[in-house]
């Protein structure tokens, strides 16, 4: 096409970030609807030295200068969670459509402020749940719907939260600080959750533990200790809309058994998800295996899944996923549809999240508001 879409993203490192890894390459790899146009980050020189690393032809001095920019059409948030409510009203006000990584808000109350600052500024508003984009997610999604496992029994997640574990990098060292609202409950299991609901439909209530059993967390690199003030372990019981249960447990750090297992369990058969990358056994950036049987069938067998449709990228990068959420952006700014999940599912995400947090408080079980 010939008019592309025009991206400024906020916060883009010449070395490491999820907007380096990730936003950079899925934009290259849908040059076709989209052009990276420009780039903010904390400083003018910060932006200048990735716009040269990166090819984009414009550094911003500020974020306040790329959202009033006419020319940025979209503005991909990837900063760190605590900013995320800062940038996405500046772009919001600004009238630009908005890619925000998931969490969208440092809690329920910043993403249900956000959202509704979205419908008053009639803007295309998408968060990045990038799980239920992932191509084996929709092909699990589309074998239920289908009927493949009959009504569902039950369902069960085991997952792993790398960064919680015994060892941190020095940027992602912010997580452990729970009031900065990038837990592992938020992250990990926002993404296992998003992905969940997608297949098997909204959760219902929730019983919740969240537990710390780390007290501190060693920087990669340095071997320098910092206070761990955030969980690293979560067991929740829920039950779905459908009725079904659901079991979810995450484990800080990468445990030597099983780091991530989906397992749905049907009257007529089962499906069985694993981590096709063992060091990045996180649901909306690793690839999965996806196995099936059904009655009278000995064992699973192998599913084939569908590559990523017009991707540049080694189909298992980490961008993978992400450039999905965004080709589903262009098409609903180009149709008009709504396919692309957006702030007001970024708020049902977080009332679930929320939910957890209150049921540990308590001791309870809560229901869904």
């Amino acid at each position: 096409m010939n008019n592309r879409f025009r991206v400024g993203v906020v916060g883009v490192s010449t070395e490491r970030g999820w907007g380096t890894t990730a936003h950079i390459p899925a934009l290259r790899a849908l040059s076709d609807v989209f052009e990276t146009a420009g780039v903010a980050n904390t400083s003018l020189a910060s932006a200048k030295a990735a716009a040269a690393a990166f090819g984009i032809p414009r550094a911003f001095e500020n974020v306040a200068a790329l959202v009033a920019s006419p020319d940025i059409d979209i503005v991909a948030v990837t900063v760190k969670v605590p900013h995320h409510r800062e940038v996405v009203t500046a772009a919001l006000e600004a009238g630009k459509h908005v890619y925000c990584e998931w969490p969208l808000g440092n809690g329920l109350a910043e993403a249900i402020e956000l959202a509704e600052l979205a419908r008053q500024r009639k803007v295309r508003a998408v968060v990045g749940t990038q799980a239920t984009a992932s191509p084996e997610v929709e092909l699990v999604r589309e074998m239920v719907a289908n009927g493949y496992v009959g009504d569902v029994l039950s369902s069960t997640y085991l997952g792993s939260g790398p960064t919680w574990g015994d060892e941190v990098t020095r940027g992602d060292s912010y997580a452990m600080d729970a009031r900065n609202g990038a837990t592992m409950l938020s992250i990990i299991g926002g993404h296992a959750l998003a992905a969940v609901q997608s297949v098997l439909g909204p959760v219902d209530e929730v019983e919740g533990v969240v537990s710390q059993r780390r007290k501190t967390v060693r920087i990669v690199g340095t071997g320098d200790s910092i206070p761990m003030q955030t969980h690293d372990h979560v067991m929740l019981n829920a039950v779905l809309k459908s009725g079904a249960p659901l079991s979810l447990e995450l484990r800080g750090g990468l445990p030597r058994g099983t780091r991530l297992l989906w397992e749905i369990n049907g009257t007529l058969g089962d499906l069985r998800m694993t981590a096709t990358n063992d060091q990045v056994p996180v649901i909306n950036i690793t690839p999965l295996r996806v196995e099936a049987g059904q009655r009278g069938e000995q064992g699973y067998r192998d599913v084939e899944v569908a590559k990523s449709r017009d991707f540049d990228f080694v189909d298992t990068g980490f961008a993978r996923n992400v450039a999905a959420i965004y080709r589903q952006m262009a098409e609903d700014l180009i149709h008009g549809t709504s396919t692309a999940p957006d702030f007001d599912d970024a708020v049902a995400l977080h009332k679930v999240i929320d939910a957890i947090e209150r049921s540990d408080q308590t001791r309870m079980r809560v229901r869904i508001d």
